[in-house]
């Protein structure tokens, strides 16, 4: 069944007691597709300079991997998840990527924990709602956290759906059986309500955003599904944007995640088609990457939604 819409989340407070004033998103003026690369280009440059230190809250599947990639993009991350880690690490790192990939009970506490010291310090961070709707513990965990003030929501067509409120979504494991393009309005919609950019990934990803137009990015390979991770690792690369860029920078971010990841894919797939490889070959891409690649190589659309 289609749940009634979120009440707005500036009359919730979540249990650390922060309380967010209402606000009036400042509309993004003159933005076009050259501009929306130049933004991204310019994301990764600051991503470089001032390498990002995320706290990823994982899933252990592609923890290793994860690592590497945010290393060779020019963050880095730790995985610390002990109960009486997370306060102290929460102020050291810049960051905080939560994914309920291969979530546990124990891990859903590091993950209140860590969401409530980064709210508590003003750090960013990041949902990834790996199969939300699937399973129990996940749906239950990912649905509370979605009320707590992420910076990026990041999600297939279906578990965007799910969070929207949209419950007869279906995801057959981590893969979407929704269109991306069933969920435009419905990202667009999310992001006006948690005030977070939401990513929406799949054949073409789509970046939603207050006050902005939802950006429609056509890059990528088919190969980028057949390396377990992949996905994981942009959702820790997001969080590594906004750890560069700030709270405030949050559709930019999403727009550095989508683009930087999917070229890196394209980049990736010139060079092998065999998925043993093409790991390496990734990773090797998001070393190599350089802004000028997003600014040549970057395939945006704009997509103005009726008010």
């Amino acid at each position: 069944m289609v749940k009634e819409p979120l009440q707005d989340m500036d009359d919730i407070s979540s249990d650390e007691m922060i309380v967010r004033k209402k606000r009036i998103p400042e509309k993004k003026t003159g933005v076009t597709p050259a501009s929306v690369l130049k933004t991204a280009a310019d994301a990764l440059v600051s991503l470089r300079e001032k390498r990002p230190l995320v706290h990823c809250l994982s899933e252990s599947v592609a923890a290793h991997f994860t690592a590497n990639a945010l290393l060779a993009l020019g963050g880095s991350s730790a995985m610390v998840e002990d109960m009486s880690e997370i306060a102290p690490f929460v102020k050291l790192a810049d960051s905080l990527l939560v994914n309920t990939g291969t979530v546990t009970k124990t891990q859903t506490e590091a993950m209140r924990a860590a969401v409530s010291h980064a709210n508590m310090n003003g750090k960013p961070w990041l949902l990834d709602p790996v199969a939300v709707g699937v399973l129990p513990l996940r749906t239950f965990i990912a649905k509370e956290l979605l009320r707590r003030f992420p910076a990026i929501i990041r999600g297939n067509a279906s578990e965007i759906l799910f969070l929207a409120g949209n419950e007869t979504s279906v995801c057959h494991g981590v893969e979407s059986t929704a269109s991306s393009d069933e969920t435009i309005l419905q990202a667009a919609r999310l992001a006006g309500v948690t005030h977070a950019a939401v990513l929406v990934t799949g054949e073409t990803d789509y970046v939603a955003g207050e006050g902005a137009p939802v950006v429609a990015i056509s890059n990528g390979s088919p190969m980028m599904t057949r390396v377990a991770g992949i996905g994981t690792a942009q959702g820790a690369f997001g969080a590594a944007f906004l750890g560069a860029l700030g709270n405030k920078a949050r559709w930019e971010a999403a727009l550095a995640t989508a683009l930087v990841t999917a070229i890196a894919g394209e980049l990736a797939a010139a060079k092998t088609s065999e998925p043993g490889s093409y790991q390496i070959a990734f990773l090797d891409a998001l070393a190599a990457i350089k802004p000028d690649d997003i600014i040549k190589r970057g395939h945006v659309k704009l997509i103005e939604l009726a008010p």
